[in-house]
């Protein structure tokens, strides 16, 4: 039974402005291929059953690159892109390639299909599944600035080229993870081109709490992530070393109303606030069954709604 506090429920029109969506992560979709993940027509299919208005485009590849195919699947199901993501080292500079590459390649995609945001996310210093160091934990001082400055020239070009608003996603073991280190993003780089992504799961999974967070930051964060973390379970694997991937098919995030954080404060904070920007499930899940993720996202979908938040 979900459970909402509806003391409020005066106010709940103030967040209609709210642009919802949902993303192929809350499918499970870590991949452009992969035999563990279902078909993207069937993605494309429950997301749009759930309720839904908006997507993100997931791994690039999971969905048509063909922009005119995948404008016709988004368009037969009435569904719209907020956005896709790009993940690299960004502070490495042999990956400049690769990250032009992603770049670009998204860019056109979201354009091609009349989305507003590339959402760049720092890759991970450790192997997800084994744990294996793939780059120092903390980034040195010249390190730092490599990334702070990779940050910005994204942002730059995204704008100039695709007419596109970059967000920098926090994102849990990775370089920007902890609530100090996403303020030192904050303050280090461009405040009138650089915005963020606050990612509710991620940023209580690394000890921060989103709603004073989003209070005392909102002003550079037009797009968000809906995710809580069950404590329990995070306890659980982080007593037994477990790493981020197989701590994610065990459940450590969870439905917003399931677990740490404190949805009805964080709805309170947008009513402050007047935020109307893109709030986005995206519940990690992968891997998981087929028949798991359309039930939660429909659950999901009914609770923002009651809660008041679009």
């Amino acid at each position: 039974m979900i459970s909402i506090n509806r003391s409020v429920a005066v106010g709940l029109r103030y967040l209609m402005d709210v642009k919802i969506g949902s993303a192929p992560d809350s499918w499970g979709i870590w991949f452009p291929e992969d035999d563990k993940q279902l078909p993207c027509d069937r993605f494309l299919d429950e997301i749009a059953e759930a309720g839904y208005e908006y997507t993100e485009l997931g791994p690039y590849g999971y969905l048509p690159t063909d922009v005119g195919k995948l404008k016709d699947e988004l368009q037969k199901r009435n569904l719209k892109v907020s956005g896709t993501f790009v993940m690299a080292h960004l502070e490495d500079p042999a990956c400049a390639a690769e990250i032009e590459r992603q770049l670009h390649g998204a860019a056109k995609l979201v354009v091609g299909t009349g989305g507003n945001y590339i959402v760049l996310i720092d890759d991970t210093y450790s192997n997800l599944w084994t744990g294996e160091m793939l780059a120092p934990k903390e980034l040195d001082e010249d390190g730092w600035k490599r990334l702070v400055d990779k940050v910005n020239e994204v942002t730059r070009v995204t704008k100039e080229e695709y007419g596109l608003q970059t967000v920098f996603h926090p994102h849990a073991e990775t370089h920007v993870e902890y609530e100090h280190q996403i303020e030192r993003l904050i303050n280090d780089t461009d405040p009138s081109n650089v915005l963020f992504c606050l990612d509710t799961g991620h940023h209580a999974y690394r000890g921060g709490d989103p709603v004073s967070f989003m209070r005392k930051h909102h002003q550079r964060i037009p797009y968000l992530h809906l995710k809580s973390v069950d404590r329990d379970k995070q306890k659980s694997v982080e007593s037994e070393g477990i790493t981020f991937a197989p701590a994610v098919g065990k459940g450590v995030f969870c439905e917003p109303w399931n677990g740490a954080v404190d949805f009805d404060a964080f709805r309170d904070v947008l009513q402050e606030i007047n935020y109307s920007g893109f709030a986005v499930v995206e519940q990690d899940m992968y891997p998981c069954d087929f028949d798991k993720p359309l039930p939660v996202a429909r659950k999901t979908r009914e609770y923002l709604r009651e809660l008041g938040i679009g």
